[in-house]
């Protein structure tokens, strides 16, 4: 029964963000930029750094955090903020670089909607996951 809950979350929210990310391209006239699908789309080589170093240090912190939660049970609160922190920090990066030094800036407006879309979803799930 997990799996197709999250399963029928995980459509949602695609779905979601897809819309929206629809909506925001034809209100604020966003052209549409061709990525690949499961890639790292950096936009330069300052991007491409910073990021290797946000990823470094969320897996760093996740396996600590992951540890930590094993020994005190009590603390998988800790593991949820941890993950929020990264998952957002991760966006954030990539959303002013975006903003500063891409071709296209209003993509930012678009992977800032996002941001705010899967953090939500993941607050949602994580709120069901331990009530």
């Amino acid at each position: 029964m997990f799996w197709v809950k999250f399963s029928l979350m995980a459509i949602i929210v695609f779905g979601l963000i897809s819309i929206v990310k629809f909506l925001l391209r034809k209100i604020f006239r966003i052209e549409k930029v061709k990525r690949k699908l499961f890639s790292n789309n950096h936009i330069n080589e300052s991007h491409r750094n910073v990021d290797k170093w946000v990823r470094i240090l969320t897996a760093t912190t996740l396996m600590v955090l992951a540890i930590l939660m094993l020994n005190y049970e009590d603390l998988t609160y800790l593991y949820i903020i941890g993950f929020i922190i990264s998952l957002a920090l991760d966006y954030a990066v990539r959303v002013f670089f975006e903003w500063k030094s891409s071709e296209y800036p209003k993509q930012a407006i678009l992977t800032l909607a996002e941001m705010f879309l899967v953090l939500s979803a993941v607050l949602i799930a994580f709120q069901f996951w331990i009530a």
